[in-house]
């Protein structure tokens, strides 16, 4: 193990990852409908402003502005062909404000989905998917990414994909999924068949686990999934501040510091190693989730109940891994918030 991700994982029982990238650009003023991966160039400024808010607030990884800057979705805003270059800026920027932190700080590469359907249900080849991610992580890697971070897939194919592109460019990596339909992924992926898939790739991922979704009690009712599967790798938990709720013109999150906080030791507690928060997680919410993680001792695996109890009710009555649970895939688009 020599990746610098995997040191502090050998040294540190847990470690805290960042919070929310389009949740704060859009605070600094990104508008719906824009490619955050254009301000790499366009407002550096900006995104280091983005990426110090993780360090300053305990973080000991963040994720690069980079989650849809693969090719297929920079079509979308006549930048396909820019895609290694967005991800390169994107992680030179980040390594910049890392080398300054003082301590050891990972800069994670993010790689968000396609934004396609692969085949047969859809026309993106598993030749091009792999293209696709693999000259992201090149541009990744030529700025300096400590590693790559799959995150907020969906489907099986597209997390395989993704692993040999990351393989072509000899880059080490993280993957997670987002488990928000009924307890599976939009793709009928269970936390159970998510384990089983990460251990059958012959370049497996440093660490695996959920991110997004619907909230977190939600999630760590996934993590919980992962850890009865016996599994020693370690286990990714990024879940979102809360529930969105449309407030004002803007969409916000109801979850607050506290609340963050008790989600991220019940994560620790549940078998996360990795704990960090998605959309609407804001740097006070970091500051809470690493108070609670640094003074609070380690307890027993939270029940269920226990977790509704601190977090809120579960979206659904079924965590999809039961006999019978409804897998059917839904279409939905997202961007990591």
């Amino acid at each position: 193990m020599t990746n610098a991700l995997s040191r502090l994982l050998e040294t540190q029982d847990w470690l805290l990852a960042d919070g929310a990238t389009g949740t704060n650009l859009f605070n600094m003023g990104l508008t719906s409908g824009d490619a955050p991966e254009m301000w790499n160039e366009e407002h550096p400024d900006r995104i280091k402003k983005l990426y110090q808010f993780a360090v300053d607030s305990g973080s000991d990884i963040f994720l690069t502005n980079s989650f849809g800057g693969n090719a297929s979705r920079l079509k979308l805003h006549n930048a396909g062909h820019r895609a290694r270059e967005l991800s390169r800026i994107a992680a030179e920027l980040g390594r910049e404000v890392a080398d300054k932190a003082g301590r050891t700080v990972i800069v994670a590469g993010s790689v968000g989905p396609t934004g396609d359907i692969m085949l047969p249900v859809g026309t993106l080849s598993h030749a091009d998917a792999v293209e696709m991610f693999h000259e992201q992580a090149e541009g990744l890697k030529e700025g300096g990414a400590d590693v790559c971070w799959l995150e907020t897939i969906s489907a099986p194919e597209e997390f395989k994909a993704a692993a040999e592109g990351f393989a072509l460019a000899g880059m080490d990596w993280c993957g997670t999924m987002s488990f928000d339909t009924a307890g599976r992924t939009m793709m009928g992926v269970t936390s159970a068949d998510l384990v089983k898939l990460v251990e059958d790739l012959p370049n497996p991922p440093l660490g695996f686990g959920a991110n997004c979704g619907t909230g977190a009690s939600d999630l760590l009712r996934t993590v919980l999934g992962f850890s009865a599967q016996g599994t020693e790798r370690p286990i990714i938990s990024k879940g979102n501040a809360g529930i969105p709720k449309y407030v004002d013109g803007h969409i916000h999150y109801d979850g607050t510091p506290e609340l963050m906080a008790d989600y991220a030791v019940m994560a620790r507690d549940s078998g996360a190693t990795i704990i960090g928060g998605c959309c609407g997680t804001m740097p006070e919410h970091l500051v809470a989730m690493r108070e609670a993680l640094e003074t609070r001792p380690r307890g027993d695996r939270p029940t269920l109940d226990r977790i509704t109890d601190a977090l809120g009710a579960f979206s659904s009555a079924s965590d999809g891994t039961e006999e019978g649970a409804d897998a059917k895939p839904k279409r939905r688009s997202r961007r990591r918030g």
